[in-house]
């Protein structure tokens, strides 16, 4: 009796192991998942990327550069998307000045480290690698950057945020709108401006 009693209770125990093992491999699932952000606003004809501030920081004749890494120690991140028009349609050879603070939340003013420009590609594309920039006071983590559709068009000035950053509450300069989406260990954003 004491054997078969046992049996069951053995059998009873893997059974229920079992079954919170599936249902701890669903919730996890789930979680890695995450919550599903806001993409950034569709592209509609007319609707423009909002412009921000410059700030203090920005130094002109940037060089040609589209990989930061090697100009400071840090967590490497990606910044990638399109630029596109007013017309939804992307811009080829669109001109990109990019622009942050370090992981101890300086910035370069001598120099041009976390500095650089860029050009899209023939699908409107471009790609930044670079470090997460420093949370640093009144300000949530941040990549400035200017946007040009051809030479001597209109620039757009404007800058690009992390998603849940706890630095967005309180940062005044803030706009959810500019929040890059991610893109599995990536981040995108697509800016729209005047062809």
């Amino acid at each position: 009796m004491t054997d078969r009693l046992h049996e069951h209770n053995r059998r009873a125990f893997l059974g229920a192991t079992l079954a919170l093992a599936a249902i701890a491999g669903t919730s996890t699932r789930l979680l890695a998942q995450g919550p599903r952000l806001a993409p950034t606003p569709e592209c509609k004809p007319g609707r423009m990327t909002p412009a921000q501030t410059e700030g203090p920081f920005y130094s002109p004749r940037t060089p040609l550069k589209a990989n930061f890494r090697a100009d400071a120690k840090g967590e490497p991140i990606v910044l990638e998307g399109l630029v596109l028009g007013t017309d939804c349609k992307p811009l080829a050879g669109a001109w990109l000045d990019f622009w942050h603070a370090d992981s101890s939340g300086e910035y370069d003013n001598s120099g041009f480290r976390l500095r650089g420009h860029q050009v899209t590609d023939a699908q409107g594309r471009y790609r930044l690698e670079t470090i997460l920039p420093a949370l640093y006071p009144g300000r949530a983590r941040h990549i400035h950057v200017k946007v040009r559709a051809k030479e001597g068009g209109r620039i757009l000035t404007t800058q690009t945020y992390f998603p849940d950053d706890a630095g967005n509450a309180r940062d005044s300069l803030y706009r959810p709108e500019l929040v890059a989406r991610k893109a599995g260990a990536q981040l995108a954003f697509d800016f729209v401006l005047v062809a």
